[in-house]
């Protein structure tokens, strides 16, 4: 079956989204002006790229998979050599922050997660799910998807546009029960909750993998619509420029709008625009396709998993102190967090997978 094609619109769009977390995670958004409420929503870049993850997925194995040529032990193994070296390499960094681990958990949970981080699964619990790296839980959750994802792929191709868009309204408004029960029940018993709260519930709905399940789902049904929706033409373009557009004016009005149902399901439906959108042929998907947004895109898996303890030994080793460029701080710690995401990819994700590929005879 013939390769799908490339959709380097949406790899630059993913560029903007890992660079996003970080300056969510290292930065004041007040220092982004009109954008500020866009880095101060940075939990929102990571909903996109599990929604995008199971939109790339189906828009690569749906048609194969209904032709009944997926095989479900070739898709784990080739998840497994795209995913796990960064992910190990992640953990790796992770060494300076065994002891604070220690230091925050009982001994116990500390095994726990020690024995739980390198099997993906620290993610199931909240009190552990960020455990020696902070945005790993996503792979906790990704994995469990990538199990589900074979069964998914066999749907039926839509015939009908309508009946389909009920379907993913259907999943929409279940990926809003986790925060609408949440906001009604206040389980932790918070007067306000924004980013900065914390809980055993709000973990719980932030950071396990089931909350998400709904728009990972979304992201599948999605590609599905991308096969019946025609990339020429006004239509995607007008779909992209109302995602991006709708999703920024929510953003600046996000102070007025409950934050468990932000965190995650509320934005699907923008998000698909503007999804549909850079998949078509048109001027939108041309900008954001534009050659030094896709070579950093290509890296946003390694930026979003390395960046966090990269920053750390960054600011832990006094490097920029000691090459007196400390004042330049934190604009060149963004630039060196690129730059060492680039080098990962092609120095330890591309060979790591070509050899590990090599030896179980994966193909993509």
């Amino acid at each position: 079956m013939k390769k799908p094609a490339r959709l380097d619109a949406l790899t630059g769009l993913r560029c903007f989204a890992a660079v996003n977390i970080v300056l969510f995670h290292f930065s004041n958004p007040n220092w982004f002006g009109p954008l500020a409420p866009v880095v101060n929503a940075g939990y929102a870049s990571v909903s996109f790229f599990i929604l995008l993850s199971g939109f790339v997925l189906g828009y690569n194995y749906n048609a194969k998979a209904r032709a009944g040529e997926l095989s479900n032990v070739r898709f784990y193994e080739a998840r497994f050599t795209r995913l796990y070296p960064i992910y190990l390499l992640s953990l790796i960094l992770a060494f300076k922050i065994i002891p604070l681990e220690w230091g925050s958990h009982t001994h116990a949970m500390f095994w726990t997660g020690m024995a739980l981080s390198p099997l993906l699964l620290q993610g199931w619990i909240p009190d552990i799910a960020t455990f020696l790296n902070t945005p790993a839980w996503t792979m906790s959750a990704e994995s469990f998807y990538y199990v589900l994802f074979p069964w998914m792929a066999r749907w039926k191709k839509p015939e009908r546009i309508g009946p389909h868009l009920a379907k993913m309204g259907l999943v929409w408004m279940a990926g809003l029960i986790p925060g609408t029960l949440y906001v009604i029940f206040n389980p932790d018993g918070l007067a306000h909750v924004d980013r900065f709260s914390s809980g055993p519930w709000l973990q719980a709905l932030k950071y396990t993998p089931i909350p998400h399940l709904a728009s990972f789902v979304f992201g599948v049904l999605l590609a599905e619509l991308d096969e019946v929706v025609p990339r020429m033409g006004n239509r995607r373009l007008v779909l992209g420029i109302f995602g991006f557009t709708a999703t920024f004016v929510t953003l600046t009005q996000a102070y007025r709008l409950p934050y468990p149902l932000l965190h995650d399901g509320f934005f699907m439906p923008l998000f698909g625009c503007m999804i549909l959108g850079l998949a078509g042929i048109n001027p939108l998907s041309k900008v954001m396709g534009m050659r030094p947004l896709v070579f950093v895109g290509e890296a946003s898996y390694c930026l979003y998993l390395l960046h966090f303890n990269m920053w750390n030994m960054i600011h832990d080793s006094h490097v920029l102190n000691r090459l007196g460029l400390a004042r330049f701080d934190p604009w060149i710690s963004y630039v060196l967090l690129i730059a060492m995401a680039l080098l990962a990819l092609h120095f330890v994700e591309k060979p790591v997978q070509r050899i590990l590929r090599g030896w179980m005879h994966v193909w993509r």
